[in-house]
């Protein structure tokens, strides 16, 4: 398959910048849901959400250019995107199959629109819009044959909320001839494209500002105007754009991007003029640029990152009351009644807190998006797909239970027993390790958008995600009278402690369970093999401890003796990934090819994408989707159900998820009857909701 243009370069290893990291990500995951698209049958993409046709304005005359035209008509709610989509998506691109000694052009696209999703700055069509190319006809071509044009045609249709992989084998017999009739739309399509300018523009790099020079007669009037630049990495998409008038110049500012912009040699562009669509295409080199001049009335600038930050950060903080993050609570309670004991010692807790928080979310996102630029598909609380790192949790989760109970005491400066700086740091990292299986409100669109941004500006995103997590123990750590409310240290808090082991025991069960999901019945037989073995230990230690004796060789040879059994024993023994458990409510497995043969049949489908670690997405089930209404419902409906089940790692599902801009599990994703726009759900599903949809009272 062809890449786009200029793709080559940027994914050759030795050109990979920061600059290029959204490009290349995005491009990614498109070039593989094509693939997989590739081998299709015509049935199998049936109702395309943009669907293509190919026309030719006249019959062809021998040694002269034919204008062809690609017509895209989105469904209503989706679009199509421009040649340089922006900071995400993908325009349509054709790889020809023409008769010999035809030549055809570069595709010609209209004036397009600017579309901001989640901070992301997209150029796209968002009604009918027609791509015209030339085609070259040779003079040898014989009067009344035929030209047997064809094409496969790739493209992204969107909505706001998903994104679909689709292609289409375009077909188109030009007879040889006079050109006789024409078909008057070309006219209409023609006055879509950009006019050249007539003039060449000017342009210079200002500290992180590209201004621009445009020759504009001052007549020329302007409403709403905005550069498009077809030139990849150079600006920030998303960025408010300055415009102010000097005599018949026009001079338009744009921040560069922020991480390794590119300094291109010439810049290219289209104009929009006004709001009708008028545009002007710019070719600029480097050359002076006037300073001053009279500012146009500037637009409201977009929320972009800020936005997210705001998402990222709430979407944290809503973690502290969401299910997944329930196992940790007793580490944070004791943590935090102990800060009471000092202001100093309070805010010392409170930043050591933090910090491992904010450093276990900026570690975690990290290594996803390393893994994803060396072509892994992983989204996130992907290391709890990981069998090796569930029994790792269930290792530290039973260690930590045998602490809390008083079986033993840590030897290291406090995990959580004696309110240090080094056991609220602990602690934090254990708080942010736990919460990764989960999304919330808030939290979704941040964390998808994460995937596309460059690194700095993505880990950022992380980051706030970890001081969101991390602001009830801050602002406990910092505010006395918030700290007054909390009960006075003393005798009670040693059977609080012992108390707080019963739910640090059942998280151990919960991980039992999952152990046994991810790696089989032998893996998790031989996870409790090892763990009755650390727990003797434990016991061993806990009695030389209150002994008065040293057990710190003990617990260094347990340490060697379990990481060298989990590195050699268990991994062999971990089974392939199993069926999903019965359900109430019938589904079959997700496959893409699944979705696009429920989706043709015409009928109402419900797509849901699980995971056994994700309890969040159980409770959901429990309270939503495995209930008798919702079952009855769906029968009288005829809704077909799809169960995507990440528990184990899965590169197709992944894909989808990617593509909807989900960075993880729970999704939702609601198709109506007749092929309908789809809908994707909250993330927090109602017991009411499935049933009223298939009742089509929503």
């Amino acid at each position: 398959m062809a890449l786009p243009r200029d793709s080559c370069k940027r994914c050759d290893p030795g050109h990979w910048s920061l600059s290029n990291v959204r490009a290349i990500t995005m491009k990614l995951l498109v070039f593989l849901a094509m693939a997989m698209l590739a081998g299709q049958t015509p049935a199998q993409a049936a109702a395309p959400h943009i669907r293509p046709v190919l026309v030719a304005e006249s019959a062809a005359a021998r040694g002269s250019h034919l204008t062809l035209a690609v017509l895209m008509q989105p469904n209503p709610g989706w679009h199509g995107y421009w040649l340089n989509p922006g900071d995400a998506g993908q325009p349509l691109e054709i790889g020809w199959t023409l008769p010999r000694g035809t030549e055809i052009g570069a595709l010609r696209f209209p004036v397009p629109v600017t579309l901001l999703v989640s901070g992301l700055m997209n150029h796209v069509y968002e009604h009918d819009y027609a791509v015209l190319v030339d085609l070259a006809v040779p003079a040898d071509a014989i009067a009344g044959s035929v030209l047997a044009l064809t094409g496969k045609a790739r493209w992204l249709a969107c909505t706001d909320k998903i994104c679909v992989p689709e292609q289409a084998d375009l077909t188109l017999m030009v007879k040889v001839g006079q050109p006789g009739a024409r078909d008057a739309r070309f006219d209409g399509w023609r006055a879509a494209l950009p006019a050249p300018l007539g003039s060449q523009a000017k342009f210079a790099l200002a500290g992180n500002t590209v201004r621009i020079a445009v020759p504009l007669p001052e007549a020329v009037k302007l409403d709403q105007p905005h550069l498009f630049v077809s030139s990849e990495s150079v600006v920030d998409y998303a960025a408010p754009q300055r415009f102010s008038r000097d005599g018949d110049v026009l001079v338009v500012e744009l921040p560069r991007r922020k991480f390794e912009p590119i300094v291109p040699g010439k810049l290219e562009a289209v104009l929009r003029l006004n709001a009708a669509g008028d545009g002007v295409t710019i070719d600029a080199v480097p050359g002076p640029v006037p300073s001053g001049g009279t500012p146009l009335e500037a637009a409201a600038p977009p929320a972009g990152l800020a936005v997210l930050l705001l998402s990222a950060l709430l979407g944290g903080l809503i973690l502290n009351v969401m299910p997944c993050v329930f196992p940790i609570l007793s580490l944070k309670a004791l943590s935090l009644a102990r800060a009471g004991e000092s202001e100093a010692q309070a805010r010392r807790e409170g930043l050591a807190y933090t910090a491992g928080v904010v450093l276990a979310c900026l570690a975690l996102g990290g290594l996803l998006l390393a893994l994803r630029a060396g072509g892994e598909q992983v989204g996130w609380a992907f290391q709890l797909q990981e069998p090796l790192v569930v029994a790792a949790l269930l290792l530290l989760a039973v260690t930590i239970t045998a602490n809390l109970a008083g079986l033993f005491e840590f030897a290291v400066p406090g995990f959580a027993g004696d309110g240090s700086p080094q056991g609220a740091f602990a602690t934090g990292l254990l708080a942010a390790f736990a919460a990764t299986p989960c999304t919330g409100p808030f939290m979704a669109a941040a964390m998808g958008a994460a995937l596309l941004l460059p690194v700095p500006e993505a880990l950022t995103l992380f980051g706030a995600l970890g001081l969101g997590l991390a602001l009830p123990f801050l602002l406990l750590a910092y505010v006395p009278d918030l700290r007054r409310l909390l009960p006075r240290p003393g005798a009670w808090m040693n059977w609080f402690k012992k108390a707080m082991a019963v739910p640090m025991a059942l998280t151990a069960l919960a991980l039992v369970w999952l152990a046994w999901r991810v790696g089989g019945v032998t893996f998790v037989y031989l996870c409790g093999l090892a763990l009755a073995a650390v727990v003797a230990v434990l016991v061993i230690i806990g009695k030389r401890q209150r002994q008065g004796q040293s057990a710190a060789g003990l617990a260094w040879t347990g340490a060697i003796l379990v990481t060298f059994f989990a590195a050699t024993v268990l991994p062999a023994n971990v089974a392939p990934a199993g069926s999903a458990e019965a359900s109430l409510l019938p589904s079959k497995p997700f496959s893409e090819t699944a979705l696009a043969k429920a989706r043709a049949s015409g009928k109402p489908v419900f797509l849901y994408f699980t995971a056994d670690w994700c309890l969040t997405c159980k409770v959901n089930e429990a309270a939503a989707i495995e209930r008798e209404d919702t079952r009855t419902a769906f029968a009288k409906a005829e809704v077909i159900v799809l169960r995507g089940d990440w528990t184990r790692r899965d590169a197709a599902i992944s894909r989808f998820l990617s593509a909807q801009g989900a960075a993880g599990v729970p999704l939702y994703m609601w198709y109506p009857a007749g092929g309908g726009a789809p809908q994707q759900l909250p993330q927090v599903l109602t017991p009411s909701l499935l049933a009223a949809l298939a009742g089509g009272k929503q």
